[in-house]
Order: structure tokens, then sequence, then C-alpha cells
């Protein structure tokens, strides 16, 4: 099976079929290698948590695995990694992701997202991804990092080139962006170096120029997994949430009638509609079996936690938006040692974005026509091109 085939506009159908068919397949990875992929909930919720399925690459077979081509200085990040390497940078980093540290920013994030309802005016049209789902991401992670304004703009252009290039981008677009990326990072580095601030990136370089706990390229490639990553995901989930809220009115109004539901109503957002199709594959370090399949060591194993949190082996009726149900256990942000280490921020990011959205506007309603939204074409991120919206401040 080629993993491609119809899981761009209709995953969860491809999902449905393949979860009541095998428990394991044997498929073609995004970069077209074959591999396998994991879709029932209690062998992806075990998969992600198994010591025994790395994420080093040096443990694939020679020449089964393509995947992302990054240089070294950007390569050697937290998603390429294994204790105990994986173990010190996490801990390093970590306290800057606390849940405490977290509640510190959400002031500065609903002050992002009012500047940015206030530059829409009081009714209109807009794309909502590009006015406001994918700023404030974006100008969060780079407050946190300390990243000048005037790269920000380049940075998202730079990601979206990537993970999910625009139909016609050349196939060079991609390195391009990746030496454009390597050098942006390079020089953000010297500069902070030179002129440290009261920001994330300084204190990392303090760390890997006083302490030596950081080589140079784990520094690079933390700096840019940090600033991808808690841009990249976050757009999606935001985006991804405004649309399930317009296609699902009754859920929409129940929110807006009692807005103290919203972190349970991410949740649900997250297992609905979760940012990502894939979790980050992996290579088995000794024959494992999966399901009742023995996937031989170095093989390429991709698990889905999309098809898990639309199990109905775990959730009920799982097609259905609910954001009343028991969305504990889901797995759109991972499991185990590999759990998302922004996931506080992420979530406190989409509370915050619907909450200042919903109060602004009491009519907000989808500009197109549900066969008219548009995902992006890429298997790595679950989220939207576009989403035209109509806004206001009085119901029609």
């Amino acid at each position: 099976m080629d993993l491609a085939d119809g899981l761009l506009d209709h995953p969860y159908d491809v999902y449905r079929r393949l979860r009541d068919s095998a428990p394991v397949h044997r498929i073609a990875g995004p970069d077209g290698t074959p591999a396998w992929l994991v879709t029932r909930y209690e062998d992806v919720r075990a998969a992600l948590a198994d010591p025994r399925l790395s994420l080093d690459k040096r443990h694939a077979t020679a020449g089964t695995y393509k995947g992302f081509s990054l240089p070294p200085a950007l390569d050697a990040n937290l998603l390429n990694m294994d204790p105990p390497d994986h173990t010190r940078i996490r801990r390093l980093v970590g306290r800057a992701f606390t849940p405490r540290r977290t509640e510190q920013l959400r002031k500065p994030i609903r002050r992002t997202a009012d500047q940015l309802l206030d530059a829409l005016g009081e009714e209109g049209d807009t794309d909502l991804i590009a006015s406001y789902a994918a700023p404030l991401p974006i100008t969060v992670i780079c407050d946190l990092l300390g990243v000048p304004d005037r790269h920000r703009r380049d940075f998202r252009v730079w990601t979206d080139t990537l993970v999910a290039p625009a139909p016609g981008t050349p196939p060079e677009a991609g390195k391009h962006a990746v030496v454009a990326m390597l050098g942006f990072f390079t020089q953000l580095l010297a500069d902070k170096r030179e002129e440290p601030g009261d920001d994330l990136l300084s204190d990392l370089i303090a760390v890997r120029d006083e302490g030596d706990r950081l080589s140079e390229d784990e520094l690079m490639s933390l700096a840019f997994l940090i600033l991808f990553a808690g841009y990249e995901n976050t757009v999606q989930l935001i985006g991804n949430a405004v649309l399930a809220l317009l296609q699902h009115p009754d859920q929409l109004a129940a929110l807006r009638a009692d807005p103290t539901q919203l972190p349970a109503a991410v949740e649900e957002f997250l297992r609905y509609e979760g940012p990502a199709l894939l979790a980050i594959r992996r290579f088995p370090v000794e024959d494992v079996t999966i399901g009742g399949v023995t996937i031989p060591a170095g093989e390429t194993v991709w698990v889905s936690a999309s098809a898990a949190n639309r199990d109905p082996g775990r959730f009920p009726d799982p097609d259905r938006l609910d954001l009343a149900r028991d969305t504990s256990g889901h797995l759109a942000l991972g499991q185990g040692i590999h759990y998302c280490l922004g996931a506080p921020l992420a979530r406190a990011e989409t509370e915050i974005a619907l909450a200042a959205l919903l109060e602004r506007f009491p009519r907000l309603e989808l500009g197109v026509g549900e066969d008219e939204v548009r995902w992006r074409p890429s298997l790595r991120a679950r989220g939207l091109l576009a989403l035209p919206v109509s806004y206001g401040k009085s119901l029609r």
C-alpha cells in the first residue's frame, strides 16, 4: 500500500479500513521506502513507549530509509535521539516548558491574541490561518527564544516549504530552505553570544559555553526543533480546532455557553483532529512483534496516533466531535519519554486563542462550503492551507 493513497484527503476513512483489516500493514512510507504502519490504539500506545523502537537513524537498515534531509547541525535533535543523550538534552530544556512556566506566559499570549484580533476589525472576512492561527504561535515561540521580529516571516516560509510545499514548488526549494535556515541559526547564535538577552536561547548558549553539556550541533539543532515544532504543530491545532467547531455548531454553542470547558475541549480537538497523521518514525533495535506481526530489526516503523485516537475500541463513536467526552489516554502528544516537550505551551496557546476568538466574535462562520476546505499536502502535519471565515460582533 502507498501511504499517500487517500490519506491526505480522507485519513480517517483510510485508517478505519486499515484498523478493521489488520493490526499492522506493510506500506510505502512518506519517503517512498518500505515501512510498517501501526494503527490500533493498544498497539500504538505500546509502541510509542517501547525502548526497542529507536528514534536514532543509525539503527535503520542501510538503504531502507531516506527521511527528512537535514545537515548534521540541524539534525542532532530530540526527534533523532534515544537515552542517554535524549535524557540529558531534554532535562536541560525541560524547565522552559513546565506548566508553571507556561502559566507565566498566559498573559503575553492573550495580549498577542488580542492584538491580532484588533487588526481584523469588528467584522469582515479573513483567512484565519494567515491572520491569526499562524502569527500567534510564531510570535509566542520567537519571543520565548529571543528571535528578532525581522526574521519571523522568513522562518514561516521556510517551514512551510519543508513540511507542506505548495503545488508547483520546485524540488530544489526544500534544499534552499534548509540552507537558509542553517545560515539563519548560525547567525542567530553568533548574535546571542555577542549580546545575550533574557530569553531561552541565550540560556541554552550559556549552558553550552560554560558547562559544555551541549555540543554545538546539539545547541543549534535544539534551537531549530523548538522553533520549528513550537510553531508548526500549534498552527495546525488552532486551525483544526476552529474548523471542527464551525462544522459542529451544537458543540460551538455549548462551548460559548460554558467557556470553562475550554481546557477539556482542547483535549477533544487533539483527539479528534490532532496535528500529526503519523508519529516520528522508529527503527527496531531487535526483531519486535506488534499485533502478532514480527518486524525485523532496522526496518522503518510508523505509528499513527491519529488512527489510534479514532479507534472505537478505545473511544466510543470516535468520528463524532464531543467536547464532553472522556479523552483521557489520547495519544496526540505522544507517550513515554518522547511525550511532546511543548505540550503545556501548545495547550495554553490553543485554549487562549479559542477563548479570545469566541469572546470577540459572537458571529463566526465558515466562509466557504465544507467541501471547499483544503488540507495541506503533507503526511507529517495535518492542517489547513487556509481557513476562510466570516466574523462579526452581531449575529445575522
